[in-house]
């Protein structure tokens, strides 16, 4: 038997949206040997059967409720959300598939939060299974900002939409989903509140990442939000076999930005090893379970590294720019997932289903707005957090998500990683 041992970051304060997210419980360790570990539903999860047709459907509480529920290919399922004239809101779905799957490449899941005439309170959100890869866990949330006159703005009863996609040339099985909803006060964060530095043509003075230079302590992540292991600055070792996801929280404040890099070893001598595009992933939910980013890369049994780069946690502008910005309006728990491809395992000899060795590097730097902050979130996560120093360098951004100076720096880091792993002096 795996352990599922928790790395202790250090003393985190949590509040109602944070609390959500810190239920762990280690639920659902790893198997016997060969056997590959799912994805663990939050322990005491109400089991509910979405409606199929619009009216009625079963409702969904928002706190610290979770519900799972399953989907076929091209079902659309109904579920009954009460909303205050006041709050946000944010009904997310987890969908995830039997680890190993290989799943049609236009399957995937549709969120949507409507009236019950059917009009939209904002975009729905599409996901898909990455099938290009392998199939992952996916997430994302639909969500409601009240703004005057809007026609989702009012209390009431509205109607929360999951629809999965066409399981064409994959597996048709039924898909495990688990639902959330979570509300926060209006008007603290992101892009619904008041404007501010990362409204378009904000700047920001931000920390380079830092490279960490130890040999990393062990770790072992998560099967789910729900068991994600707590990692903070530095860095982690693990190890995945072809087709498993781990999960891991990070503590992120408001006006941080989070840096985070997995470096995926080699398998094991024995056997060729088959290109598989997209074949190792790294991904990152925010702590309401929302899209933030998901970066993928080849992997052919040797050396590969996976890298990714936030804006700034809860300093929301007054306009959307895109899902990194959306992603990051919380300053709370952030969840990354390292993933390895089901057809890493497709050689031979012991390559074909041994683990292989990943680490995960972590940072979490302040960005300080060169204009006035706005406030930020109210306390939904931590609290002790040293300042940093460092050499600061100026990234503006401008209505692309994270920002070409941001991934230019990034691509600096993630080349110094390669060369370290490949025995080269940086």
């Amino acid at each position: 038997m795996r352990g599922r041992g928790k790395a202790r970051g250090g003393v985190v304060g949590v509040t109602v949206l944070g609390l959500l997210m810190a239920v762990t419980g280690r639920a659902g360790a790893a198997g016997e040997a060969g056997a590959l570990t799912g994805y663990a539903m939050a322990p005491g999860a109400q089991v509910i059967e979405g409606a199929l047709a619009r009216d009625g459907g079963p409702p969904l509480r928002p706190g610290p409720h979770t519900y799972k529920d399953s989907v076929r290919p091209g079902e659309r399922k109904h579920y009954t959300v009460e909303l205050d004239g006041t709050s946000n809101a944010y009904v997310s779905a987890v969908a995830a598939p039997k680890p190993g799957s290989a799943m049609g490449p236009r399957d995937g899941i549709d969120v949507a939060l409507e009236t019950p005439d059917g009009t939209p309170c904002g975009a729905g959100r599409h996901r898909t299974f990455l099938s290009a890869g392998g199939a992952y866990p996916v997430a994302d949330y639909a969500e409601r900002v009240p703004r005057a006159g809007s026609a989702c703005a009012a209390a009431g009863t509205y109607r929360f939409v999951l629809e999965r996609g066409d399981a064409a040339g994959g597996d048709g099985a039924p898909v495990p989903v688990e639902l959330q909803y979570v509300t926060a006060p209006a008007g603290e964060e992101g892009p619904g509140g008041q404007g501010g530095p990362s409204s378009p043509g904000g700047a920001w003075a931000s920390q380079a990442p830092r490279m960490p230079d130890g040999p990393g302590r062990a770790v072992s992540g998560g099967s789910g939000f729900n068991d994600a292991a707590e990692v903070g600055a530095g860095s982690w070792k693990d190890e995945l076999r072809p087709g498993e996801t781990r999960f891991y929280r990070v503590a992120v404040t408001a006006g941080r930005q989070l840096f985070a890099r997995a470096r995926f070893g080699a398998a094991p001598a024995g056997g060729a090893s088959p290109y598989v595009a997209g074949g190792v992933r790294l991904g990152l939910n925010n702590t309401a379970r929302g899209y933030v980013m998901n970066r993928t890369t080849g992997y052919q049994g040797k050396d590969a590294v996976v890298s990714l780069a936030t804006p700034p946690a809860a300093y929301g502008g007054g306009v959307a720019v895109g899902d990194a910005v959306r992603g990051m309006r919380f300053a709370g728990w952030y969840y990354l997932q390292a993933s390895l491809s089901p057809r890493a395992g497709a050689g031979t000899g012991a390559s074909a289903a041994a683990a292989v060795p990943v680490t995960l590097d972590v940072d979490v730097a302040e960005a300080r707005p060169a204009a006035p902050a706005p406030k930020p979130v109210s306390g939904i996560i931590p609290a002790r957090d040293k300042e940093r120093g460092g050499r600061l360098r100026v990234i503006g951004y401008t209505g692309v998500g994270t920002g070409s100076a941001l991934l230019a720096g990034l691509a600096g880091w993630t080349w110094a990683a390669r060369r370290r792993s490949r025995g080269v002096g940086a």
